[in-house]
Order: structure tokens, then C-alpha cells, then sequence
């Protein structure tokens, strides 16, 4: 894997997979590969916590085609400040090797009921890291429609498109199903990218890292983090107000003890987020 990642050629046709932990990044390349179940589990724990590459044989592109898994910013593994290092590390590389990525897919569970939180984010900071110019290699694709009702489905992708997705859709990217997890409809998906592999594009955090040599914090997908972490930075401070004051009004003592063993363990997160922010402090 990291041979692959480390000796990336020039006219290799590289599609990129993001999206959430969960989504079915490392799923989607079992399917291409045919090895399904290969490194994708069942478990909710990320798979990928580092960016790992797979070449592949195609009928008419012999072994130049080349997919890379990156973890998600939700990752159980790693902090979104390291996701956010790890990928722009290997995008640095690349783009000064005069490498530039052929496609990127970015996933999602239309099982989610809503979208908040993790999914929300790593949208978010898709869309910050990849950029206007790179949008048109964007193909956004719903996952899982196998474990929805289709009507159901299909609401939740019309607000997707309507909404969430609207941006990038704007700019260029297309928007997919993957109906079923089957090997012919996973190449079904990546094959528009790979048939116009040449039309490749510089992503927005390899222009600013390169290009405008910007420290990662001075980036839109590092000003984005930044942003996010002082967000949670202040609710886990409001969040240890409270478990503070229920200490202090309990007499329970077994109560005592339990919210006092949560204060800890939010305090550790707290201080772990505030190293966090001060390392992405923007000048």
C-alpha cells in the first residue's frame, strides 16, 4: 500500500475516495477490486486511519489506475487536525511530483435520516479542501439504498441535491447512486471518471499549500477546522459548567462520583481541543 502511494506515476488515473467513517469509502473499492469484505468491516470504527493506495488492472488502461482511500474527519483513530495534515501531506506530494488527481468520489449514507454533525462536517470540508476547479471531477454518490425504502431514498437525495450538495453541484459535480453492492455497478459509478481521465484538476488545498505556499492553517479547509474547533472547544466548556454545577448541588454520593468521572473525561477532551486550536491559530 504505501509503495503505491509512494511511486504514484504521472499518467496514473487516480480517483480519490472522502466522505464520512461509515459512508463506505473501503467498501466501494473492495467492490472494484472484486474482493468484497476485503478490509471493509461491520464495525463503525474507521477502517482507513491512514491514506492507502490500491492499483488495479483495466481492460484498457492495463495498471494505470490507481484508488485511494483516505480516512474521514470523524475518524475513531485520529483527530480531524491529523486527517487534515495526513491528506494535505500526500495532495503536497502529489501535485509537486506534477501528479493531479483524475476524480474524486465523495460518499454518502442515504440511510442517515438527517444531515448534522459528522456528515455535515465532512462535507464541509470537502468542499473547502477540493475547490471550485476541481468540482467538475466531483462525483457525489449515495450509498446503502439497498437498506432504505426507495421512496424514502429518494427524498432524502432530492434535499441532498436541493440543499447540501447544491454548491458543488453548481460548480460541476455530478451526483450517483451506487443501487447495489454488486462489483458491475461499482465500475458503472467510476467509469465517466476514468474515460475522461485527462481533463484532471488541480484541488483548491494543493493550489494554496503549493502554489500560494500558505501554511495549512491559512488554508479554507484549515480556516474551516479552526472554526470547528472553537465550536466544540465551547461546548464541551459549557458542558463541564453544567456537570460542575450538578457536583456541587448532589448529595448522592454514587451520583457524585459518576458525573465527577464525566467531568474528567470531557475535561481530557476539552484540553485535547484546545491544543488543537491553539496549533491552527491563524495569524
Amino acid at each position: 500500500m504505501a509503495d503505491i502511494i509512494n511511486n504514484i506515476r504521472k499518467d496514473d488515473i487516480i480517483i480519490a475516495f472522502m466522505g464520512p467513517t461509515g459512508s463506505g469509502k473501503s467498501y466501494f473499492i473492495d467492490l472494484l477490486t472484486g474482493q468484497i469484505g476485503q478490509r471493509a468491516g461491520s464495525s463503525l470504527a474507521s477502517v482507513t486511519s491512514d491514506i492507502q493506495a490500491t492499483r488495479i488492472k483495466h481492460p484498457k488502461y492495463g495498471d494505470r489506475v490507481v484508488l485511494v482511500d483516505t480516512p474521514g474527519f470523524d475518524d475513531t483513530k485520529r483527530s480531524d487536525m491529523e486527517i487534515l495534515t495526513l491528506i494535505n501531506g500526500w495532495l503536497e506530494k502529489t501535485y509537486k511530483n506534477d501528479v493531479k488527481l483524475s476524480g474524486l468520489i465523495y460518499l454518502h449514507r442515504i440511510t442517515d435520516n438527517r444531515m448534522a454533525g459528522s456528515p455535515l462536517k465532512n462535507l464541509r470540508m470537502f468542499g473547502n479542501l477540493c475547490g471550485d476547479h476541481a468540482a467538475s471531477r466531483v462525483i457525489l454518490v449515495s450509498t446503502m439504498w439497498e437498506k432504505v425504502n426507495p421512496e424514502v431514498g429518494e427524498r432524502r437525495e432530492v434535499q441532498l441535491k436541493n440543499d447540501f450538495w447544491k454548491g458543488l453541484i453548481e460548480r460541476g459535480s455530478k451526483v450517483d447512486r451506487l443501487r447495489s453492492s454488486k462489483t458491475q455497478e461499482a465500475w458503472r459509478t467510476v467509469n465517466d471518471l476514468i474515460k475522461t481521465a485527462d481533463n484532471r484538476e488541480v484541488v483548491l488545498l494543493q493550489q494554496e499549500i503549493v502554489d500560494l505556499e500558505r501554511k495549512l492553517n491559512e488554508t479554507e479547509a484549515g480556516k474551516s477546522l479552526h472554526s470547528d474547533l472553537q465550536k466544540l472547544l465551547f461546548d464541551q466548556k459549557e458542558t463541564l459548567k453544567s456537570l460542575l454545577a450538578q457536583v456541587e448541588k448532589s448529595d448522592d454520593p454514587r451520583l457524585k462520583a459518576e458525573l465527577e468521572k464525566e467531568y474528567k473525561k470531557i475535561q481530557k477532551q476539552f484540553d485535547k481541543t484546545f491544543r488543537e486550536v491553539n496549533k491552527m491559530k491563524i495569524r
